[in-house]
């Protein structure tokens, strides 16, 4: 069953914002699409979801597999 929900066009924009972002489209670019004069207005528009958030650890987890540690100096 389908719920009503109040479509709006900051609700669209939000969305859109979102979907770049787990994309994986730079924040910076999501800033300049929206024309936002601030990084930090855009940082509202959005928000980590279950799939940036993984997609964040296995970059990072990706990275970290690249070093080594070899009495405490890494390579």
């Amino acid at each position: 069953m389908w719920s009503k929900k109040k479509i709006t066009p900051h609700s669209l924009r939000h969305s859109y914002a979102t979907h770049l972002i787990e994309q994986g489209v730079d924040l910076l670019e999501v800033q300049k699409i929206l024309g936002h004069h601030s990084i930090l207005t855009t940082a509202r528009y959005t928000h980590l979801t279950s799939h940036t958030n993984a997609s964040a650890r296995e970059r990072i987890d990706a990275l970290m597999r690249r070093f080594t540690l070899d009495w405490g100096a890494i390579r």
